[in-house]
């Protein structure tokens, strides 16, 4: 999928843990799991105004598009 997803990064560098983000998000960490891990097929405009809110960031810090190929050549791409 070209919408590549950087939840993680952003938990780094907040030092924070999936667990707690989830809390504070008000979702599932199952769910969060699925948004971090690029299997998400949509997001809630709501539930990405939260992760921005919490991780006081702006949506292009999460979400990023690449290139289909760029994508298959990458082997930490989420593709399968």
């Amino acid at each position: 999928m070209p919408i590549a997803v950087d939840i993680d990064v952003m938990l780094a560098k907040r030092k924070m843990s999936v667990g707690e983000l989830a809390d504070r998000i008000g979702i599932t960490p199952a769910n969060l799991a699925v948004l971090k891990n690029g299997r998400a097929k949509a997001v809630r405009f709501a539930t990405l105004a939260a992760l921005c809110e919490v991780l006081d960031c702006q949506p292009g810090n999460l979400l990023r598009w690449e290139a289909e190929d760029t994508a298959a050549d990458d082997p930490t791409s989420a593709r399968a």
